[in-house]
């Protein structure tokens, strides 16, 4: 069994994630709630970890986002709130190693790229303040390496580039950027981005049409170069020619009563996890072939508490533990 990380977020200062032991993936899950498993096949996928993590008293904000360096088995999670340290340092089983609060003003998404030599922490910054509307890399100790944006500026312009409340970023294993721009905000849009951050393509306006997004909050990418977007306020995954930008379909019937408010595949391929924030619910979607994505299909569904709120989620790569 692995771990699935899932991020908790919601009006109330709730302080902690969520861990979920899978036999593919794991996520953090404070040991406090409580949850149903629905399942279409014989053996669970994932379990809680209850004891994830060691140290809760250091979950002093409201927690939005979770990354996983599976190379060197940290976990990095983001807060908010007012004097306290923005990002926290765990290993993989669960230990506090350190915090920092460097130039984070409000922190959304975050992600780990990099190699056993290097790894760079990815942010992207919703506040309003000196180091908001802007999407940055730190290295391993939270020393701020790179920002795209322009710092404390919301706006549209792309040169020089800039955004309005990113929500969420990946970065592929070659160093292209894909960012989802506008949760809620003056964008609503899907960029690519060189290594040397040049702009590859770009898609999206504010609509409900093919390409269009209301809300794009969460992005991957599969083994056969498909990008998946998490439109959540038009209720659908929509797909993407990872080279091209060209649009390939979207997923829309299994979000009838909420969006997907995040979206990673499962480090074997074979399923995406999905997170409905108001339902507090995590969703097994089985992965299409190559080719047309075809229909959604639902495995089994995972009903957290009520207040759980799972806003973004992160897979390990090795091990396949969900983060909520």
């Amino acid at each position: 069994m692995a771990r699935v990380w899932v991020c908790v977020a919601g009006a109330a200062f709730f302080l902690s994630c969520l861990v979920l032991h899978s036999r593919f993936c794991g996520s953090l899950v404070s040991r406090t709630f409580s949850f149903h498993v629905s399942w279409r096949m014989e053996d669970p996928l994932f379990r809680l970890d209850l004891g994830w993590p060691k140290n809760s008293e250091y979950f002093t904000g409201a927690t939005f986002c979770v990354a996983v360096d599976s190379l060197n088995g940290l976990v990095y999670v983001a807060q908010r709130g007012d004097n306290i340290p923005k990002v926290l340092v765990f290993s993989e089983d669960g230990y506090f190693l350190r915090a920092w609060n460097y130039t984070v003003d409000t922190p959304h998404g975050m992600f780990v790229s990099g190699t056993p030599f290097e790894q760079s922490v990815w942010i992207t910054d919703v506040g309003s303040g000196p180091y908001g509307h802007t999407v940055k890399k730190y290295n391993s100790l939270g020393d701020l390496v790179q920002v795209l944006g322009t710092p404390g500026k919301k706006g549209t312009g792309l040169n020089p580039l800039q955004f309005d409340n990113p929500a969420e970023l990946y970065v592929d294993d070659t160093g292209e950027i894909y960012i989802v721009d506008g949760d809620g905000g003056l964008n609503n849009r899907l960029v690519k981005l060189s290594q040397d951050f040049m702009i590859l393509w770009l898609r999206g306006e504010n609509g409900t049409g093919p390409a269009k997004f209301n809300i794009p909050h969460s992005i991957t990418l599969d083994a056969v170069g498909r990008v998946w977007v998490a439109d959540r306020g038009n209720k659908r995954l929509q797909v993407f020619d990872k080279v091209t930008g060209e649009w390939l379909g979207a997923w829309d019937n299994c979000f009838t009563e909420e969006g997907p408010s995040a979206v990673r595949f499962t480090p074997d391929g074979r399923y995406l996890i999905v997170a409905q924030l108001n339902l507090s619910r995590l969703s097994v979607l089985l992965a299409p072939p190559p080719g047309s994505i075809g229909d959604c299909s639902v495995v089994s569904t995972i009903q957290l508490a009520d207040q759980v709120l799972p806003h973004l989620l992160e897979v390990d790569r090795k091990t396949g533990a969900v983060v909520p």
